[in-house]
């Protein structure tokens, strides 16, 4: 039974803004992407960000150390790919079956409806909770539309 105080918690903690990217990462003719919304800039000199990972999701076998990734950051309307990413691929799924992309290998593929992207690689990954927590080098980026970025705010900070 949750307590008051949980409940409590769970509502402030959901109200906590973050956004709405796709990672996709390739390696070795694999290619995926999942919906994630646990990134944060860390460092201006060199340019490096965090994102969070659960533990189990099949993308992680492609986000070793030095591993290539996009992170594709969306535009506020694109809930489309919300549904799409959301629900989560095998490695054997074509994860980008109807959408269009750019192959930039060694990285993810891009987008191509994407509000922007960055290029990076993984530095090091270290456990943290019930997710992987990811510190990566950002080595490449460019805004493709003007439009403004998906902001989550989620209404229990328990679940996505």
């Amino acid at each position: 039974m949750q307590t008051d105080a949980h409940k409590n918690l769970g509502s402030a903690l959901g109200r906590i803004p973050s956004g709405v990217f796709i990672l996709t990462a390739a390696k070795d003719g694999v290619e995926t992407g999942m919906l994630v919304s646990w990134v944060q800039q860390c460092s201006f000199t060199p340019p490096l960000l965090t994102f969070v990972v659960q533990r189990g999701r099949a993308i992680a076998s492609l986000l070793g150390k030095d591993a290539p990734f996009t992170l594709n950051i969306l535009e506020a309307n694109q809930t489309d790919m919300i549904a799409h990413f959301g629900k989560g691929f095998t490695l054997t799924d074509n994860a980008f079956l109807d959408l269009e992309i750019q192959r930039s290998l060694p990285h993810g593929p891009t987008l191509s409806e994407a509000l922007a992207y960055l290029f990076g690689k993984v530095l090091t990954t270290t456990p943290v909770g019930d997710h992987d927590l990811y510190l990566a080098e950002l080595t490449a980026g460019s805004l493709l539309d003007e439009g403004q970025p998906m902001v989550h705010i989620r209404k229990n900070g328990f679940h996505y």
